[in-house]
């Protein structure tokens, strides 16, 4: 899939790295501990299958680099800290880089600071509907490879 399709589409993740699209959360707002860390954006322009298995294999070599780091710089002390309840009728939101792509969740919180909504948003909704340009002029036995090729969620619920 060329650059401009991707774009217009809305391609995400690793499919839209592999077709020129340079956007990676970790990268693109620095929260901690990626401001220090500094990952590498993995960007391929092809769009292909091939390009999506490459960039899947350098994104975990840069995903094994950053958990070295990580390790090298492990602080002393608990890993667990009691961040208490949220506030009463509240809503906070959060984006992280997922392995498929930006992972948004929103989460709302009711007057006794119990669960009132809870949205997951993972990006295999916004790239389903870019699975059919992908497959446009090739036969249909290649259909399965494509398809896994960008490895979308069929029920949005393997965050």
């Amino acid at each position: 899939m060329n650059a401009q399709l991707a774009r217009r589409l809305g391609l995400l993740g690793l499919a839209g790295r592999a077709s020129g699209q340079a956007h990676d959360a970790r990268v693109d707002l620095p929260l901690p501990p990626y401001d220090e860390l500094v990952p590498t954006k993995i960007v391929r322009e092809d769009g292909d299958v091939a390009a999506r298995v490459t960039v899947r294999f350098e994104e975990l070599q840069e995903s094994c680099r950053l958990v070295g780091l990580l390790l090298e710089h492990l602080p002393q002390g608990a890993y667990c800290i009691d961040i208490g309840r949220a506030a009463p009728d509240t809503l906070g939101i959060g984006l992280i880089e997922g392995w498929r792509g930006p992972v948004f969740m929103a989460l709302e919180v009711d007057s006794s600071a119990m669960i009132r909504r809870c949205h997951p948003h993972d990006p295999s909704w916004q790239n389903w509907p870019v699975l059919e340009h992908a497959i446009i002029g090739n036969i249909v036995p290649d259909f399965p490879l494509i398809n896994k090729s960008f490895n979308l969620s069929y029920s949005g619920h393997d965050l």
